[in-house]
């Protein structure tokens, strides 16, 4: 019996999320698994990438074939480079961590509160429009 680690499929339409699993080379690729060893999220930025390192070199070590996605991702992580004994690539990108406020912080921004608004209040722009209209009509009756 042939072992592979493959990719099993999950998620909706255009919203796909992967397993890695290890089954028998002749089963479907969403069929029956004899163990899942990871997640693969391709769409998330950057891509969600979680892999049992210990699981992967045991079924490494026991014969199990990688298919070529599997065998990327096992790149990108740096397990198949320790598989073979080569120097481990460069760490995978982490996600940020977004800050509650980051215009304002980068804007060098305090939180205290400095001076007037720039603008004018509209209400106090029609009350003085309404004054200066009503002298100047006082004025012309006089």
């Amino acid at each position: 019996m042939a072992v592979k680690i493959k990719l099993k499929r999950l998620g909706k339409i255009r919203s796909p999320h992967y397993r890695i699993v290890v089954a028998d080379s002749r089963t479907r690729r969403d069929g029956r698994a004899i163990e899942e060893i990871g997640l693969y999220h391709p769409v998330q930025n950057p891509s969600r990438i979680e892999v049992d390192a210990d699981r992967v070199a045991y079924w490494l070590s026991v014969g199990a074939q990688p298919t070529e996605p599997v065998l990327a991702i096992l790149k990108k992580t740096g397990d198949w480079q320790k598989y073979k004994g080569e120097p481990a690539p460069a760490p995978l990108l982490q996600p940020q961590e977004k800050s509650a406020r980051p215009v304002f912080e980068s804007l060098g921004g305090d939180d205290e509160g400095k001076g007037e608004a720039i603008t004018q209040k509209k209400k106090a722009e029609k009350k003085d429009e309404a004054a200066a209209e009503s002298s100047s009509t006082e004025s012309t009756e006089a």
